[in-house]
């Protein structure tokens, strides 16, 4: 546990060194999926080993060792965390998981608004155009999704451009990306250390919208003027908080645009999945860590009784103490009663 407790930092950290550059060599698409999945497990390691350490030291406070009866002199004695690191992995997880609340609060929210302002805006077809000479061109998620353009912004495009602005806002209503901006700003809310994995993942969406309307009008060079035009236009007017055509760095996706469709590469990706099963691995290596040290404190606490009891009178169910066999005497650490984890 000593060490394999801290690997889900590790593998946090050079996830948030990796993902930028991940996510201008891959495909957008294979980029997308694979930092959306990195992002969930890393988090998830992350409150793990926030939850194993804080725990290690919790499960020491004489009131919580009472109620699990287990012994707190052994499981201090066996116990590899200082203090220190328990109380601090105590009090970050608290904040993490008070931010993870407020980001869900205001990402269903933002949904939410995002469906009234749908259904709030003028027709009931796929585009709604907006009568405002402010340059502006966004998608609306919702049930169904809507794609909002100002006239402002269809006067400053041509009628080919117009098509590849509208097909990039349709692939990103296509593919869901909302659903990938909300795994990546929650993830980035319960661990710090991914706020770039969300940069780079909302720099991947607008570059998979992108490479969808590039096959789509069957011309990259021109979805590339329409994108840089799009974004010269708009220029110093605010943006709703939505998925935009003129979002992420324009310049490096203009670029990416006017130069071949990236190749695939599979070796990023297998050394990513590799990361991320290192960072599983060792999570639970530590919980089992923890698991046989609860194990030990139990059969060390019930071996003491035992002895100035003789027998352990059992509970009126007879069979749910933990630390006890269903025959009412003590369990080992072998016992079948154990191995079941206490997380």
């Amino acid at each position: 546990m000593l060490i394999s407790v801290y690997v889900p930092f590790l593998v946090s950290a050079a996830l948030a060194v990796l993902a930028p550059p991940v996510a201008h060599r891959l495909p957008p698409r294979p980029a997308a999926l694979a930092l959306a999945c990195a992002a969930l497990v890393t988090a998830a390691g992350w409150a793990g080993s926030l939850a194993l350490l804080a725990f290690s030291g919790v499960a020491q406070i004489p009131e919580i060792a009472e109620e699990g009866r287990w012994s707190v002199a052994v499981l201090r004695s066996q116990n590899p965390v200082y203090g220190v690191v328990s109380a601090v992995s105590t009090l970050v997880l608290a904040v993490c998981v008070v931010s993870l609340g407020v980001a869900a609060v205001r990402q269903g929210r933002h949904l939410l608004r995002a469906r009234r302002e749908c259904a709030e805006l003028p027709g009931d077809t796929e585009l709604a155009v907006l009568d405002d000479d402010v340059p502006l061109a966004f998608a609306l998620p919702g049930a169904p999704g809507r794609i909002v353009v100002s006239r402002g912004m269809l006067r400053c495009l041509g009628a080919a451009e117009r098509e590849a602005l509208l097909a990039h806002e349709r692939a990103h209503l296509r593919r869901r990306h909302h659903v990938f901006q909300s795994v990546w700003r929650l993830t980035a809310a319960l661990n710090p250390l991914l706020r770039p994995v969300a940069v780079a993942g909302n720099f991947v969406l607008e570059r998979w919208a992108d490479e969808e309307a590039a096959e789509r009008v069957g011309d990259r060079r021109l979805v590339a003027h329409a994108v840089g035009r799009a974004a010269l236009a708009s220029a110093g007017a605010s943006r709703p908080a939505a998925l935009a055509a003129t979002g992420g760095v324009v310049p490096q996706r203009v670029r990416a645009l006017l130069a071949p469709p990236p190749a695939r590469r599979s070796l990023p990706l297998l050394a990513g999945g590799l990361l991320l099963a290192v960072c599983c691995a060792s999570l639970a290596n530590a919980a089992s860590d923890s698991d046989r040290m609860l194990d030990s404190a139990q059969w060390a606490r019930c071996t003491a009784h035992a002895e100035t009891t003789t027998t352990v009178t059992p509970p009126p169910d007879h069979d749910d103490s933990p630390g006890h066999g269903p025959d009412g005497h003590c369990a080992g650490p072998d016992h079948p009663k154990h191995g079941q984890g206490h997380f």
